[in-house]
C-alpha cells in the first residue's frame, strides 16, 4: 500500500472517531479499583432494598440513614445556612432532603426526584373472607401488573393498621425466616384447558387474586369458624378486629429476596428495583454530599404507579411546600427558584432484552452495562403524557457527566406505536423546572423480580453525585 494511501485511510479513521458516537460496554471504561467501588456501592444498595418492601419501609430506611449523616428534621420559619442538612417527612410515605448551597435559593436549586412505590397487591378494606373451608385475603392489584406473574409465588404482608384511638400497629409477616408467608394459588395444568386458551391478561382475573391465609376452624360450631380462627390470631398477635382492617394499608409483596444474578453476579435481582434503585441512588449521594455551591434537594414520592395522584404523590403540593420553607428565609420567591432549578427524574427505564427483539428500536434503547439511561421523552405513541426535555437540558447533562467520567447512554421506551409510560418528570417540568428523565435499566420490569445490571446502578449514583457537585 501506497503511503499517499495509507494517509488517507489514517485520516478517515480520525474523522470517523470524531464525527460517529459510538458506545462502548461500561466494563470496558473501568479499571479495577472503580470496579471495587461498584461492588460496594450495589452491596449496600441490596441491603436498602431488602428493608424496603413499601414506600413506607423505603422512607423509614432513608431517615435512618439521613440522621445518621447528621440530617435534621427541617420545620416551616426555621433559618437555614450554607452546609445546613435538612429533612422532611410527608405522612410517612414521602420524603424530601435538602443541603442548603452557597448560592441563594434565588439561582436555584439541583432537584432529583425519584418514586418508591412500586406495583404490588393491596388488601381490600374488608378483605377476610371463607370459601371451602379456607380462608383467603382480597387484594386489588396496584401499578401495572401482568396478573399471571403473581400467582403461586410466595409472598409477604406488611403495612400499618391506624386504629381508632389514633394509634397504629405495624405488621410484617413473612420476612423473618421462621414466618408463615402466603400465596395465591393457580389451576393444575391437568385442569387448565380452557384457562390456556385465553389470552394472557384474562387467563388470571384480578378478582382472583386472593391470598391463602388460613385453613384450620376454630374449635366449636358454628359459621365461618377458618374466618374466625384467623381474626383470633390478628387479635392475640396485634390486637386488631376485622373493622381495624377498614383503616389499614396492608401490601402483598413478593417473598422473594434480593440476590446476585449470574455466575459473574453481573446483575442484582430482586422486588422493587422500580424504582428503589433510582431512589438509592439520589439518597446516597445527597447523605455523602459537602456543602454544594447549588443547594441540593432530594425527593422521594409516593404514587408514581398510579398517576402520582394523592397527597404524597408527586402532583401533591407538599414538595412546594417544603420548598417555600426553603426559599421563605432568603426573600426568595417560590416561582423564582423553580425557573432556575435543574430537575433529574431518576426513574428506571426499559433494557434491551434480547429475548424479545421485536419491541424495541435497537439505535435507542438502553442496554444493561452502558450506564445510565438518559431519556429525552417517555409518554406512550405519539410522546402523550410525555416531559420530552429541552436541546439546552440535555446538552447541559452530557456536559456534567462526561466531565465526571459517567458512563451514559440515551434510552427510548419501545419502539413508536409499542406502548410506553409516564415518570414524575412531567410533574416537575408543569412547575416550570427544567428537567430531565435518567436512571437504570431494567429487565422485567414490574415483574415481582426485577433485574438490574450492577454497572448501572452505579453509574447512576455517580450520575447523580455530579449533578449534585455541579458548579
Amino acid at each position: 500500500m501506497s503511503e499517499e494511501k495509507k494517509t488517507e485511510q489514517s485520516q478517515e479513521e480520525l474523522l470517523r472517531k470524531q464525527l460517529f458516537y459510538e458506545q462502548k460496554n461500561g466494563y470496558d471504561r473501568l479499571d479495577t479499583a472503580e470496579r471495587l467501588v461498584l461492588e460496594a456501592y450495589c452491596e449496600d444498595y441490596k441491603r436498602y432494598l431488602s428493608a424496603s418492601a413499601t414506600e413506607r419501609e423505603a422512607v423509614r430506611e432513608a431517615v435512618l440513614l439521613a440522621r445518621q449523616a447528621g440530617f435534621r428534621e427541617f420545620l416551616p420559619g426555621a433559618e437555614i445556612a450554607p452546609g445546613d442538612r435538612l429533612y422532611r417527612l410527608n405522612r410517612g410515605k414521602g420524603l424530601m432532603l435538602a443541603v442548603v448551597g452557597r448560592r441563594p435559593l434565588s439561582q436555584g436549586a439541583t432537584i432529583t426526584a425519584a418514586h418508591i412505590d412500586s406495583p404490588r397487591l393491596d388488601l381490600k378494606p374488608l378483605p377476610l373472607f371463607e370459601d371451602g373451608e379456607m380462608a383467603f385475603f382480597k387484594t386489588h392489584y396496584y401499578g401495572g401488573i401482568k396478573k399471571y406473574q403473581w400467582v403461586t409465588i410466595p409472598m409477604e404482608l406488611h403495612g400499618t393498621v391506624a386504629l381508632k384511638d389514633g394509634t397504629s400497629v405495624d405488621i410484617c409477616i413473612g420476612r423473618d425466616p421462621d414466618d408463615p408467608q402466603f400465596t395465591i394459588t393457580d389451576l393444575l395444568i391437568h385442569l387448565a384447558s380452557d384457562q390456556m386458551q385465553k389470552k394472557a391478561s384474562e387467563a388470571v382475573k384480578g378478582e382472583s387474586l386472593n391470598l391463602l391465609v388460613g385453613g384450620v376452624p376454630y374449635a366449636g360450631e358454628g359459621k365461618e369458624r377458618v374466618k374466625l380462627a384467623v381474626l383470633s390470631m390478628l387479635f392475640d398477635s396485634y390486637g386488631i378486629t376485622e373493622e381495624d382492617l377498614i383503616s389499614a394499608e396492608l401490601e402483598a409483596v413478593p417473598a422473594l429476596g434480593v440476590r446476585d444474578v449470574g455466575l459473574d453476579r453481573s446483575f442484582i435481582g430482586g422486588y422493587g428495583h422500580d424504582d428503589r434503585v433510582c431512589a438509592y441512588a439520589e439518597l446516597r449521594a445527597i447523605l455523602e454530599l459537602e456543602t454544594p455551591e447549588t443547594t441540593a434537594v432530594c425527593v422521594l414520592a409516593d404514587k408514581e404507579e398510579i398517576g402520582s395522584v394523592g397527597a404524597t404523590g408527586m402532583r401533591s403540593y407538599a414538595f412546594d411546600c417544603f420548598m417555600e420553607d426553603l426559599c421563605e428565609p432568603q426573600g426568595t420567591p417560590l416561582r423564582r427558584c423553580f425557573e432556575n432549578s435543574l430537575c433529574v427524574s431518576a426513574d428506571v427505564c426499559n433494557a434491551f432484552d434480547p429475548l424479545y427483539p421485536e419491541v424495541s428500536e435497537k439505535r435507542n434503547n438502553a442496554r444493561a452495562n452502558y450506564g445510565i439511561g438518559i431519556c429525552k421523552y417517555t409518554g406512550a405513541r405519539g410522546k402523550s403524557g410525555a416531559n420530552d426535555a429541552d436541546a439546552e437540558t440535555l446538552g447541559k447533562l452530557r456536559a456534567i457527566l462526561d466531565g465526571a467520567g459517567v458512563v451514559w447512554q440515551m434510552a427510548e421506551l419501545g419502539k413508536v406505536d409499542q406502548g410506553g409510560g409516564g415518570t414524575v418528570a412531567q410533574f416537575m417540568a408543569e412547575r416550570n423546572i427544567s428537567t430531565v428523565d435518567a436512571g437504570v435499566p431494567v429487565l422485567s420490569m414490574h415483574a415481582p423480580w426485577e433485574v438490574v445490571a450492577k454497572l448501572d446502578c452505579y453509574m447512576t449514583g455517580k450520575a447523580i453525585r455530579a449533578v449534585y457537585e455541579r458548579s
